[in-house]
């Protein structure tokens, strides 16, 4: 997963990774947060805004952010600027 990724960040408290983001793109059109991560003794410190903030940034507003959320995220991701869209299509990848 680490190695494939278009787009890595990362947050540490000295040697501790406390935060992460990950994400595949074309730089060009869209770009898919794959995974966004904070240690929950870090969460509600800005981290996960930060992280996200660093994609943007990096990618510019030419390009397209989306993502997948798991339901106990749904609320957070509404107050990071991503907007609740009707208009997407999802087939599951395989179970273990």
């Amino acid at each position: 997963m680490i190695e494939n990724a278009s787009i890595i960040w990362t947050a540490w408290d000295d040697n501790r990774l406390v935060g992460i983001a990950r994400a595949l793109t074309d730089f060009s059109y869209a770009c898919y947060l794959s995974d966004l991560a904070v240690d929950i003794n870090y969460q509600k410190q800005g981290i996960g805004k930060t992280l996200i903030n660093k994609i943007r940034d990096q990618i510019g507003s030419d390009v397209s952010l989306l993502l997948l959320s798991a339901p106990s995220a749904m609320s957070y991701y509404s107050k990071t600027q991503f907007e609740n869209v009707d208009n997407a299509f999802l087939i599951k990848r395989k179970p273990f």
